[in-house]
């Protein structure tokens, strides 16, 4: 009984079917509700725009709420730090998930606003990532994120050996990647890469800048071409 009940009201916010294991307990999935009603609570009291329903978790730091947009039905799990104080701020599409210990900073200083981070829809992002968005990152549709994975849309200008490096300032190209991507943990993006739809990444690689034809699986340090799909 309650396993049908929570597969309808997981289906109607995801706005697709959705079926729990039926070997769940009955007691775990009350405490499973139980924090559900709580983390909607937190989203209801966040006053943070968005379309729809919105879940969050515990010791939750949001930061410049009034840069993010949120679609129908985001889950903010707990211990999240998201700053979205640059220019395009955080857009997050419908049922996008993000795992808990996820930090996203939108600028590297106060100096220069980043550009921000926008994500699509159906999009989940692991546990334990960094996102940093001040060259901008964009995710397409339907993509996932493993643990531990790390995003670096900014480089440190080095070139003047007369000057120390933390003084010479910053350049940036933005990270984007496609629709339908898979992306295993401990994966490290590097800014200036740009993954086509389709793509896959190898736990442990290193995505430098390029751009990643689309339906292959890459993987390694620097990241190469192992097969397509």
């Amino acid at each position: 009984m309650v396993i049908k009940l929570l597969n309808k009201i997981i289906t109607k916010l995801k706005g697709s079917n959705y079926s729990l294991d039926t070997n769940i307990s009955s007691g775990y999935l009350f405490g499973l509700l139980f924090n559900r009603v709580l983390m909607l609570i937190r989203g209801k009291l966040s006053f943070i725009n968005n379309n729809g329903i919105l879940f969050i978790g515990k010791n939750v730091t949001l930061k410049a709420k009034s840069r993010m947009s949120f679609g129908r039905g985001v889950t903010i799990d707990s211990g999240c730090y998201l700053n979205a104080l640059s220019y395009n701020g955080i857009t997050f599409g419908d049922n996008v998930s993000i795992g808990k210990h996820v930090v996203i900073e939108c600028s590297g200083s106060l100096k220069f606003l980043g550009k921000g981070l926008k994500v699509g829809n159906n999009v989940g992002l692991g546990a334990d990532c960094f996102y940093g968005c001040a060259g901008g990152i964009e995710i397409g549709d339907d993509t996932i994120i493993g643990n531990f994975v790390s995003f670096h849309s900014e480089n440190h200008n080095s070139d003047d050996l007369s000057i120390p490096i933390r003084l010479q300032g910053v350049n940036h190209k933005g990270i984007m990647i496609g629709r339908n991507c898979w992306l295993g943990a401990k994966v490290t993006v590097l800014d200036g890469a740009i993954l086509e739809d389709g793509c896959i990444i190898a736990a442990g690689a290193v995505i430098t800048p390029g751009i990643y034809p689309g339906n292959q699986i890459y993987g390694g340090v620097p990241a190469k071409f192992l097969k397509s799909r």
